[in-house]
């Protein structure tokens, strides 16, 4: 039976999200997308999804994140990471905690970011990175990210340790590097480390090279996940009309579930059967996971 879930992978700093990805379908010999990249120099948790569990890559996308970075202060870099070449050097200030901690505040809640040059974003056809590779310049539009919780683990001087916990599309370098303008000496990521995405951390994970011996058994069946969504278990008749697409009536029983709107898994027989989108007691499948 072909493998269907999410594996969780403990990424080392090094190989590229992309990477690990084609090593996974090789191990697998089936379908494998990775849920959020991590930079090259980053580690930490990286969900991939496996099989018919790829069509739900959308949810974890868009899923909270939760970090652990150090933030060197006195050098700035192109890349807003230490892999970067210095583009300019200053003097690091004396910061109280008090002072780091108003600092901080700044950039906690719904906040503009500005993405950094060297990023995966589209401007007029192109990824930043490549226009940034040739030295190159490209006008970027401000986001909306969300930063729930901003805290610092240790300070000294030239580092500060912080763990974060962000909006999916939040761009760590982009804060190191805006922490470096506001004490006016520069600043960079020199160690990142995902601990979260969305509900899995590094006690559902396994290293890269665990994967072929261990993926069978950590790899999470696609039933098990999204358990954040309202579950509804269906009858025969009504898992064969979600099969083909068509909208189902829930039994009243089953209105007593929390949430009388918006997403909800449909099981049958113990299998995530579909995706659907719930309006009072009608449920219309938009992801059918499992056709027959």
């Amino acid at each position: 039976m072909e493998p269907n879930g999410l594996l969780v992978i403990d990424k080392e700093p090094g190989p590229t999200s992309h990477g690990i990805v084609l090593l996974a379908r090789r191990v697998l010999g089936t379908k494998v997308g990775h849920t959020g990249t991590l930079d090259p120099l980053a580690s930490g948790v990286l969900p991939l999804v496996v099989g018919n569990a790829t069509r739900l890559s959308r949810f974890f996308l868009a899923s909270e994140k939760e970090y652990q970075v150090d933030v060197r202060f006195g050098t700035a870099t192109d890349t807003y990471d230490a892999a970067g070449e210095v583009v300019s050097e200053g003097e690091v200030p004396d910061v109280s905690r008090t002072d780091a901690d108003r600092i901080l505040r700044k950039y906690t809640g719904e906040i503009l970011q500005l993405p950094p040059m060297f990023s995966a974003i589209r401007v007029n056809g192109e990824r930043l990175y490549k226009a940034a590779r040739r030295q190159e310049t490209r006008e970027r539009v401000e986001r909306k990210v969300t930063i729930s919780k901003l805290e610092m683990v240790e300070q000294k001087k030239d580092k500060w340790t912080l763990r974060v916990v962000c909006s999916a599309g939040t761009y760590i370098r982009s804060l190191a590097h805006d922490l470096g303008r506001d004490l006016g000496c520069g600043g960079h990521v020199e160690n990142l480390r995902r601990l979260r995405s969305g509900s899995y951390d590094l006690s559902h994970s396994i290293r890269v090279e665990e994967i072929e011996a261990q993926w069978r058994d950590r790899l999470i069946p696609t039933g098990e996940l999204l358990l954040e969504f309202p579950t509804f278990n269906l009858s025969e008749i009504q898992a064969t009309r979600t099969r083909h697409g068509n909208e189902i009536l829930l039994e009243s029983p089953q209105l007593k579930v929390p949430s009388s709107e918006g997403t909800c898994r449909l099981m049958y027989q113990g299998r995530l059967l579909a995706i659907g989108e719930r309006s009072g007691e009608v449920v219309k499948p938009r992801i059918v996971l499992i056709s027959s």
